[in-house]
């Protein structure tokens, strides 16, 4: 073998183990339909790529999408056999009982997402096939596909005492899969949830990541348990929303970057408030969270 050959070998066989790693958490999610939600022009992609600005068109994500416009979702981008293994639950939780719907099995699972609904939903909201473009249908089908469990809970309230049933939740999921990941996501309001559990150092000890699909920005986030923790976040919003300002929450963004940890942020450009919960691409958003930390 040659001294060129040689030190070739070596540097592989030095390499290889660290690489495969990172190869294998660019994709911890086996796909799913990615050819009708991953296929997402981008229009901005900056800070080595934690922050993209994403082509969103109505006419094209809605209409062209959706058999009836924002009421259901064309056939083919959803698949109902996952409803085998959905199921409605009231857990007898620390803070009390909590109705959930839970897609997976209730133990054992390789990870937990949480979803957390705004204002006037509840569980039935994170487990609807047809609406929302089909996404959550392909959250469902991410989560068994990849031996995951997804929780839909219903949250009375967006104060202390939601805090703390989604606290309790995410201590039920982490103990019942022997302290695999778990994520937390949160919707609109629901977002209120995520920044009170950032403030509870030992919840956010049991998370992997979060993500906030068009939520309220928290100023004082950047001094929050999570952040001290370096828990990964990943904001999803749109352009357009007329509800919680695009430019806030690229600005916390900005912020929580600058401190160090890790956030990503996707903006949905002419996107409105209720365009991440339809186009967040589940499996990217995920596959990151689960391995940045």
């Amino acid at each position: 073998m040659s001294t060129i050959h040689f030190r070739a070998a070596v540097i592989c066989c030095v390499l290889l183990p660290f690489l495969f790693p990172v190869m294998a958490a660019a994709e911890v999610l086996k796909p799913y339909k990615d050819d009708l939600f991953s296929d997402q022009a981008i229009l901005e992609s900056r800070d080595d790529g934690d922050f993209t600005r994403i082509d969103y068109q109505e006419m094209r994500d809605i209409n062209g999408r959706d058999s009836i416009p924002e009421r259901r979702v064309k056939d083919r981008y959803v698949s109902l056999k996952v409803r085998r293994q959905q199921d409605n639950q009231t857990l007898d939780l620390s803070s009390g009982p909590l109705d959930v719907a839970r897609v997976g099995q209730d133990s054992g699972q390789a990870f937990t997402v949480i979803f957390i609904h705004g204002r006037g939903g509840d569980r039935r909201l994170g487990m609807n096939d047809v609406t929302f473009g089909g996404n959550f249908n392909r959250l469902k089908n991410l989560a068994v596909e990849n031996g995951g469990t997804y929780y839909a809970p219903s949250i009375a309230t967006f104060d202390v005492s939601g805090v703390a049933a989604t606290a309790a939740l995410i201590d039920y999921a982490a103990r019942n899969s022997g302290g695999r990941p778990v994520v937390l996501a949160c919707a609109s309001m629901g977002s209120f949830i995520c920044w009170g559990i950032s403030r509870d150092a030992a919840t956010v000890a049991k998370l992997s990541g979060m993500a906030v699909l068009g939520g309220a920005p928290d100023p004082d986030l950047p001094k929050s348990a999570a952040a001290k923790a370096r828990l990964p976040i990943w904001f999803t919003h749109g352009s357009n929303d007329s509800v919680y300002k695009s430019d806030d929450v690229t600005a916390l963004y900005s912020r929580l970057r600058k401190g160090g940890n890790p956030v990503r942020l996707t903006v949905y450009e002419t996107g409105s408030h209720g365009t991440p919960v339809r186009m967040t691409d589940w499996r990217q958003v995920l596959s990151w969270l689960l391995t940045a930390r």
